[in-house]
């Protein structure tokens, strides 16, 4: 005789903060679970409860009450179906990473995080306390143990559950996108498998928060370590699956299997649902983009589109007297394309006025770099006006190469509310406008082959202040994403001098990056929550 347990996943995108959208979201697919899927159980991903991760909020005590009145108000709405939610749980002046299954009122098993990630982009230990025991719950005749995302990454909480009876893992995540991280995710989970010789559950979540996106990917796999199910990844999703175990031993049976896409494809998607969702959890009802005739404003144009609707995206070209007419011509055509309001405003009349004004302060001062941050101001203070009486929100165009060196003016170009591209290098910016023409030519090819250039004044290229962008990234990945030292970098083929030069550009312009608006995180240290260099630092790059 076999048994079967039917799992509802629910794949969806749960607000940090919003318990009350939270309970509720939850509530509905619960009941959809039960009525459509007809599932025995139904799970939701790490911390659903309060969404994740929550930072420190979790020290607030109006948190704490509104969770603990969730949970208890899920336990009691919940009717013949088994549900299991992730929520933050407070013991005295402890906090614990937990999740519980419930049905009918009733509570069938608890569980506390054992492993407490406390790299990258995640500092757990600032909050939690580490849970010590494994938890195993039965459901129709098949013993499911619990883990919570990095207990999969360890050895011990899945040999616990293993020693406690588990035919079955179910692993409910908070885990991020970075390139690769499906892959990853899923070579643990094959590792785990290997060694308790049971198959494994595993949920993720999808969304943006701040700038971490998640990208869902959730997959059942067999004791044998083949996949049997997996989701396409950003994509809400209630999906279901069927656990069988009897005599025998416990298996999943097959279903759907999302198939690995070009890493173009998962990067744009990644870019996609970050902008929507951080433009939409804040209640913009759109965006404002400065198009430049260049690439990096075409991408992130094409983007906002992608995720907002061409409805919902505002573009201005602001050329001066070192704009090229090819970059007026195309930033045209783009906006045509894709669809979008454009609006022409040339800023000579206010460059002139800001230089008249300063006239005086300069005598004998010879023009410089100071006279090409006002023309990247003058058009950021232009944008943001229109921001501030519009209501949408300005993304900023600036991508991870020019953030490493600096390459970008405060208070102009880098001003903003959201940078979609901050995390992308600039060779990265090339291949993605590729792979988007490659859905429908929304970007004219001039803006992806011509030399590129800041155009603040005549005849500029990029070129003339950084070395070659296939030569720039690479360097910039081994030192920003490896922790390369500059032996090791020059031992790769680059130019030491080249070398030294390009990480003191890194060091010098922190104070930039500080200031420097939220974007979405794709690589596997972005500036942001996982970049931590100090500002003063008298370090210098000798090796």
């Amino acid at each position: 005789m076999t048994n079967t347990v039917t799992i509802a996943l629910a794949q969806i995108d749960l607000a940090v903060g919003d318990v009350a959208g939270n309970t509720a979201k939850i509530l509905d697919y619960a009941t959809r679970a039960r009525n459509e899927l007809r599932a025995d159980l139904v799970i939701f991903p790490e911390l659903s409860v309060c969404g994740y991760p929550p930072e420190d909020l979790l020290f607030h005590s109006g948190l704490r009450k509104r969770t603990e009145q969730a949970v208890a108000e899920i336990r009691a709405s919940v009717r013949d179906i088994a549900i299991l939610i992730g929520f933050p749980e407070y013991v005295d002046d402890d906090i614990y990473n937990s999740c519980a299954v419930l049905k009918n009122g009733q509570l069938l098993c608890s569980y506390r995080k054992q492993c407490l990630p406390n790299y990258s982009v995640f500092d757990e230990e600032r909050y939690f306390e580490k849970g010590k025991k494994a938890a195993v719950f039965r459901l129709n005749g098949i013993a499911f143990g619990l883990t919570i995302c990095e207990d999969i990454w360890q050895t011990v909480p899945t040999r616990a559950a293993r020693a406690a009876g588990a035919e079955c893992i179910l692993s409910i995540n908070g885990s991020p996108y970075e390139l690769n991280s499906q892959q990853r995710r899923e070579t643990a989970a094959r590792a785990r498998i290997s060694e308790i010789g049971v198959p494994m559950v595993y949920l993720n979540m999808v969304g943006g928060q701040d700038e971490l996106v998640f990208d869902g990917g959730s997959f059942g796999m067999q004791a044998n370590g083949d996949v049997a199910f997996r989701a396409a990844a950003f994509e809400d999703n209630l999906c279901r699956i069927e656990v069988h175990g009897g005599s025998s031993d416990v298996t999943i049976m097959p279903g759907a299997v999302a198939e690995p896409t070009s890493t173009e494809a998962i990067v744009y998607g990644a870019l996609v649902r970050g902008t929507r969702d951080y433009v939409d959890k804040h209640g913009f009802p759109g965006v404002i983009i400065g198009l430049s005739g260049g690439v990096d404003s075409a991408l992130v144009a094409a983007i906002a589109c992608d995720a907002l609707g061409p409805s919902r995206v505002r573009s201005v070209m602001m050329p001066f007297k070192y704009t090229a007419t090819m970059s007026q011509e195309d930033a045209a055509l783009l906006a045509k394309a894709l669809g979008i309001r454009y609006d022409v405003v040339p800023i000579g009349p206010l460059y002139d006025a800001s230089v008249a004004q300063l006239g005086k302060l300069f005598t004998g001062l010879e023009p410089d770099v100071t006279e090409e941050n006002i023309q990247a101001r003058c058009r950021g203070l232009l944008l943001m006006a229109i921001s501030n009486k519009t209501g949408v929100m300005l993304l900023t165009t600036g991508n991870k190469s020019e953030m490493a060196v600096g390459y970008a003016t405060l208070y102009g170009d880098m001003a903003g509310g959201f940078a979609p591209i901050k995390d992308c290098s600039k060779t990265l910016v090339y291949r993605l406008a590729r792979y988007r023409n490659s859905i429908s030519p929304v970007i004219p090819e001039r803006i992806i082959t011509r030399p590129p250039s800041a155009e603040l004044r005549a005849n500029q290229k990029d070129s003339d202040s950084l070395p070659d962008y296939n030569v720039l990234d690479p360097i910039l990945e081994g030192f920003i994403e490896e922790d390369l030292s500059v032996d090791a970098i020059v031992a790769r083929g680059f130019d030491r001098d080249v070398v030294i030069r390009i990480l003191e550009m890194v060091k010098r312009n922190e104070y930039k990056r500080r200031q420097a608006p939220p974007g979405v995180r794709i690589s596997s240290r972005a500036f942001g929550r996982d970049w931590r260099y100090p500002i003063t630092s008298g370090y210098k790059f000798p090796e």
